[in-house]
């Protein structure tokens, strides 16, 4: 009988083990993996708004490609409240932290202010910001 009872026990624990491993490996939260060919498609999209002397294309890009980053990190389990706090929290990842904040600030600029004008090559700069956050998260 006690044999039994240790071999019961021994599935159990191989059992709620197992259970364990794929909760960690496939669970939600940072760590979570993400749909790349969705995200390398959004990118592409908003790369293809882009049109040189159309100034609204400018604003939309940026808008867009910080919408996307932004969807990035709330998949990945960053915590915050906004998207500052969530750039915050994932700091440890970028590549280049000042120009992902940088790209962020433009965006802030363009919903918050009116008469905001910018340049092909400032938009540009900011868009290859969005794109190097999105590869150091492993979006595209």
């Amino acid at each position: 009988m006690n044999a039994w009872l240790l071999v019961v026990f021994l599935v159990v624990v191989l059992v709620v083990g197992a259970v364990i491993l794929f909760i960690i490996t496939n669970g939600r939260g940072k760590g979570s993996s993400l749909n790349v060919d969705k995200y390398r498609k959004d990118w592409l999209g908003i790369e293809r708004q882009l049109v040189k002397n159309q100034e609204s294309s400018y604003h939309l890009c940026i808008l867009n490609a910080d919408k996307l980053l932004d969807q990035a990190l709330r998949q990945l389990g960053y915590k915050g409240s906004t998207m500052g706090e969530r750039l915050k929290s994932a700091q440890d990842k970028w590549s280049n932290r000042n120009n992902v904040w940088t790209a962020h600030k433009l965006r802030n600029k363009i919903a918050h202010e009116s008469d905001v004008q910018i340049s092909y090559d400032t938009t540009r700069r900011a868009l290859a910001a969005f794109r190097q956050a999105l590869k150091d998260v492993g979006a595209i």
